[in-house]
């Protein structure tokens, strides 16, 4: 009993020497510091993100529905062959088909000017413009460029809403944008998006002097939006919707738009001009790649390759050579054909542009004098001569006075295939083999794809009616 009495004090001894060892190390000794990292940033689900870090689209959205139009047009389709070869041979068909066509149309100005696509009015007969709100007007053309695919169009009216231009180099890659249209015919359609891409080319136009620099966003763009707008966040226009990338013929998720750095060079020309005056710089380029780089012994891969300077051209006058690297234009950097092309369309032939070559290991800058594709610096005004005669559209007086609903008018007759045919100034052409004819771009197609005799129908002056046979070849 005694033993077990020793063993419990000598217990109690240690847990109290333990108990008194313990308070004074936390009275005499530093405390550990406990630290506690806090999360500043809440952690979030990626499938649900923060919806007050999304812009507000909803002020560009309700300024562009009203300033963004639907275009109706009407065109012929031809006929078929009418059996008869003899016929066939003098172009005989049977009549031609009305085709509706639809897109959409941007208005630029207040008194009436429009911009859509060149695809959108092609071979149209009748253009028709209705606003958003539900207001119609017949529409005209002014010009139209299918080289860059716009075209500009004219209504009588007054005080329309209209979208200011923005800048479409500003445009950052991921920077939110609304393409605004008429999709399927649903009218006022605005979807968002962001830039994808920008200077894409997409080999849409088989046209070698084509200009493809587009802007490419995921934007929801159908059939229909064709000609619209796509604006930023401010609600200013930056491009024009012009195409998808779809294996359906729908949207696919890729929408490409003509940035309008490209456009409002084009409408300009096409107001004050009737034509683009397309500047050239004057040589053959190739994007920079790792093949073009090593076997050309570049350094770097960058810039655009001159691979042949066209003789009295711009680029050779100025001093480049072939092997020169095209670096800058202008103090912006090019880097593929397409943004070469976008930089060069916005000048006129007689502009001087600042461009910076890569020549062996050292930089040159040349002052390089746009010229057309005359090889001189004027203006440029396509002549409405054919066939060795010369055209104009016909008055609205005079339509009336002949009763007719179309027609070009003879004013000149040179030598050359008309003439010898027999007619005579003043002949006011209405038909060529068997096919409307309202304007000399009809006149053109109808006669070019013709593949035997050509048939030219109409009204002399006096209006009475009078028809000419020639040969195509």
């Amino acid at each position: 009993m005694k033993n077990l009495k020793t063993y419990a004090l000598v217990f109690i001894m240690i847990i109290s020497g333990a108990f008194i060892a313990l308070l004074v190390y936390t009275s005499f000794f530093e405390k550990p510091k406990i630290i506690t990292v806090k999360e500043t940033v809440p952690v979030k689900l990626a499938s649900y993100p923060d919806g007050n870090t999304l812009p507000d689209l909803t002020q560009a959205a309700e300024n562009s529905v009203n300033a963004v139009v639907h275009i109706m047009t009407e065109s012929l389709r031809g006929g078929w062959s009418s059996g008869n070869p003899l016929l066939d041979f003098f172009g005989y068909q049977s009549e031609p088909q009305i085709a509706q066509g639809f897109g959409s149309g941007v208005i630029l100005t207040t008194d009436g000017f429009i911009v859509t696509n060149n695809h959108v009015i092609e071979d149209a007969r009748k253009i028709k413009v209705i606003l958003n709100d539900k207001r119609e007007f017949d529409a005209r053309l002014i010009g139209a460029d299918p080289t860059t695919d716009v075209a500009v169009l004219k209504v009588d009216a007054k005080d329309l809403p209209f979208l200011v231009y923005g800048n479409s180099d500003d445009l950052k890659l991921g920077e939110w944008v609304l393409a605004v249209g008429n999709p399927f015919n649903l009218t006022s359609t605005v979807t968002a998006g962001i830039i994808s891409a920008k200077a894409r080319n997409i080999g849409i136009n088989s046209d070698r002097s084509s200009i493809e620099s587009f802007i490419q966003t995921d934007a929801a763009v159908n059939p229909g939006n064709s000609g619209g707008a796509l604006v930023n966040q401010r609600g200013e226009l930056v491009g024009i919707n012009t195409a998808i990338a779809s294996r359906t013929g729908s949207y696919a998720g890729y929408s490409f738009a003509i940035p309008i750095s490209i456009v409002r060079k084009v409408v300009d020309d096409l107001r004050k001009f009737g034509e683009v005056q397309r500047a050239l710089l004057g040589v053959e380029i190739q994007g920079v790649d790792a093949d073009i780089a090593r076997e050309n012994k570049l350094s770097k891969i960058e810039g655009v390759y001159v691979a042949n300077v066209t003789e009295s051209g711009a680029a050779k006058e100025a001093g480049l050579k072939s092997g020169d690297v095209i670096i800058e234009i202008q103090d912006k950097k090019v880097n593929s054909n397409a943004e070469l092309q976008e930089v060069v369309s916005q000048y006129r032939p007689g502009d001087v542009v600042k461009v910076l070559v890569k020549r062996g290991d050292s930089q040159k800058q040349f002052s390089v004098k746009l010229r057309n594709k005359l090889g001189n610096t004027g203006i440029v005004h396509e002549t409405n001569d054919l066939y060795g005669a010369q055209f104009e559209p016909l008055s609205s007086r005079e339509k009336e006075r002949l009763e007719v609903d179309r027609g070009i008018k003879v004013i000149k007759v040179g030598s050359g295939k008309l003439k010898e045919a027999g007619l005579v100034e003043g002949f006011i052409i209405t038909d060529v083999n068997k096919k409307p004819v309202y304007d000399v771009d009809d006149f053109k197609r109808i006669a070019g794809s013709a593949r035997g005799g050509i048939l030219v129908e109409g009204l002399l002056p006096d209006g009475s009616p009078a028809y000419f046979v020639f040969g195509n070849k």
